[in-house]
């Protein structure tokens, strides 16, 4: 490592959200090149070679940058919309107006979703994008493409519907691909972009939607199209009391068993929501070890209830968070998810004692590593690691006189983010992107919401 550059971080607390969940009151970590090379109390060592920066972060934590488990990037461009629905109404609402996306749309969409992210917290992102009306675009390459300018790790999970209005689905006739067309095109993508090394910035996951808008042989055959390609399987389960009611009148069983029967329990399958689960479904995830993207604002959002995410930690199910779509969660953020998490779950069976800071903290890092298959190389900050990390500003008005810095982080306001890395590179610096420009990602993704809401008004 002798003439590998070197950054080195001091005089900050520490949380590695590593397996002892070992803490440094005032310690230092030393990146060199996009790995961490060291950490620990005190002062960085003496005489490291080829030191190209020592930031003095006295008054931050540095934590694992945060890592989204769920979202749907297009969204950014049709908030507000829908605000008193549930599930079921707001998907009718919105669906004709999703229908007419196109290219130029899903690119600003998915700059402003990962640039929202981004500058609070997130070095991670995933999207599950599943609308690709035709002749639409390359809206896949348009998104991975965002997710490069903006600097994140990233996974795409090339979504798909094939089961529409005329089937007796929800999305359009002319907004779902054909069973062989969604499985070839998401096939094309993995080969196209998925990165199985260790420091991949892209990677791929098959993800049809949901029971809602697939058949059963786009889950079926996408689980096995996923094994053969050795990519993740994504999609959205137990999120309602009506899709309980629809699998149990179509199929003759409850979700979670409707995914085992198709193949979609696993450790390398991960779902969203997961609201909806007795005991049977909760073992059955932890026997598996499936996972699950747990969207506290967006399940509130839209009255869907409250997942139980302590039950799910006692069985070993592996729990993420996620943003969700921000026609579900107008604020974008995942730094906010950590309080509503441990907010929300307190108003479960489990009372004050369903998490703590430390818990919320976990899922937003080491957890969503898990559920994406890539805790090997980040989620907590442990030599040989990747560099993701961020420095969080604890030592303002907002937080300074809470004690602990871990409650101040997750029990506070959201905190002000100092720096964030990625692979190594810095890509926020007080709170404002260094790799996009934010005031016009603002721009453009106004022009194409007002764009799309012209031509859904036209149709």
């Amino acid at each position: 490592m002798a003439a590998t550059q070197r950054i080195v971080i001091e005089n900050c607390s520490i949380a590695t959200v590593d397996a002892n969940d070992t803490e440094y009151a005032s310690g230092h970590l030393v990146i060199a090149g996009n790995r961490i090379e060291a950490l620990g109390a005190g002062k960085a060592p003496e005489g490291l070679e080829n030191v190209v920066r020592r930031i003095d972060a006295t008054g931050h934590l540095v934590t694992p940058g945060l890592i989204n488990t769920h979202h749907h990037f297009y969204q950014w461009i049709t908030r507000g919309l829908a605000t008193d629905h549930n599930l079921f109404n707001w998907l009718v609402a919105l669906y004709p107006t999703w229908a007419r996306i196109d290219e130029p749309m899903v690119y600003a969409a998915a700059q402003g979703s990962l640039a929202m992210m981004a500058r609070g917290g997130v070095t991670t992102a995933m999207d599950h994008h599943y609308v690709y009306p035709q002749g639409s675009g390359d809206l896949s390459g348009a998104i991975i493409r965002a997710a490069r300018e903006t600097g994140v790790r990233f996974t795409l999970a090339r979504g798909s519907m094939d089961r529409s209005e005329k089937d007796g689905g929800l999305p359009p006739d002319f907004a779902v691909e054909t069973l062989q067309g969604a499985l070839s095109a998401t096939e094309q993508t993995v080969k196209e972009h998925h990165d199985a090394s260790f420091d991949a910035m892209t990677q791929v996951a098959v993800a049809p939607c949901s029971p809602f808008s697939v058949s059963t042989e786009l889950l079926r055959q996408g689980a096995e199209l996923a094994r053969r390609l050795g990519v993740r399987l994504h999609t959205h389960g137990s999120e309602t009391v009506e899709e309980e009611k629809f699998c149990h009148e179509l199929f003759g069983m409850g979700p979670t068993d409707y995914f085992e029967s198709t193949g979609w329990l696993g450790e390398d399958v991960w779902m969203a929501h997961c609201v909806h689960m007795n005991d049977s479904d909760i073992a059955a995830f932890g026997r598996t070890r499936t996972g699950v993207a747990h969207c506290p604002s967006s399940n509130a959002r839209l009255a869907a209830g409250i997942a139980r995410v302590p039950d799910m930690l006692a069985a070993g199910v592996p729990v993420g968070l996620g943003v969700d779509g921000t026609a579900s969660n107008e604020s974008g953020e995942l730094h906010t998810e950590l309080r509503n998490a441990l907010l929300i779950n307190r108003l479960g069976a489990h009372r004050e004692a369903a998490l703590g800071a430390r818990q919320a903290l976990r899922l937003g890092t080491h957890g969503g590593a898990q559920v994406l298959g890539r805790a090997a190389e980040t989620g907590s900050l442990e030599p040989g690691k990747l560099a993701d990390l961020v420095l969080w500003k604890l030592d303002t008005l907002a937080h300074a006189s809470i004690a602990d810095p871990v409650t101040a982080l997750v029990f506070g306001a959201a905190a002000p983010v100092t720096a964030s890395f990625v692979n190594g590179r810095q890509i926020v610096e007080n709170g404002r992107l260094l790799t996009v420009d934010e005031d016009a990602i603002a721009r453009s993704t106004r022009d194409e919401a007002q764009r799309l809401a012209r031509i859904a008004a036209q149709s």
